[in-house]
């Protein structure tokens, strides 16, 4: 649900592509994304591909995160069971928070097109120092999931009653249901 007086507030992201085979002329997930994102008003920072690997991921993941231009990290691909697929094993140390609803979202939401299949789905995001960082699957299915089911709607501020804007930008509007003395319109019980 959005608030229509609340006006949109770009962000600036970061695209990760975790794939030992692809590169930039085959990163359909990564245009998919970045096509997304940028269409909303979002702002395109960088956009990268690494192999499956869990130092190379953590790395490219920590020079984001202490920029001050990027305000979120997406990475797609490296979530499976194969010995490969580490992109969890990379990013679980560095959160300060982990956002356990995003997977379990994830999966519900891929429940309708792969059925049980989805439980192999090890998306995860969370959150370091004031960097959101959401991960998905590698398919430009999965990506489309995760963007137009989850994120597009939780990066925009006008989406209530929460959002993650404020988590990552100190003057936004916070969270009504959370912060009530902010908002006459909500009483403690509600919160």
């Amino acid at each position: 649900m959005a608030h229509a007086n609340t006006p949109f507030i770009p962000l600036g992201i970061a695209l990760l592509t975790v794939s030992d085979t692809r590169s930039f002329n085959e990163d359909d997930s990564g245009d998919l994304l970045a096509s997304r994102l940028t269409k909303v008003g979002h702002e395109l920072v960088e956009q990268c591909i690494v192999p499956d690997d869990v130092y190379r991921i953590r790395a490219e993941v920590s020079a984001w995160v202490v920029r001050d231009d990027i305000h979120v990290v997406i990475v797609n691909g490296g979530t499976g069971f194969t010995p490969r697929d580490t992109t969890p094993e990379a990013l679980a140390p560095l959160f300060d928070k982990v956002i356990d609803g995003y997977g379990e979202l994830f999966r519900q939401l891929s429940w309708s097109s792969i059925g049980t299949s989805t439980i192999q789905s090890r998306a995860v995001a969370g959150l370091i120092d004031r960097t959101l960082v959401f991960a998905m699957p590698g398919s430009p299915k999965a990506c489309a999931t995760a963007w137009d089911g989850i994120l597009s709607a939780q990066l925009d501020a006008s989406t209530r009653p929460c959002n993650f804007v404020a988590m990552v930008l100190p003057d936004a509007e916070r969270c009504a249901s959370r912060f009530p003395a902010d908002n006459p319109n909500v009483s403690e019980v509600e919160a």
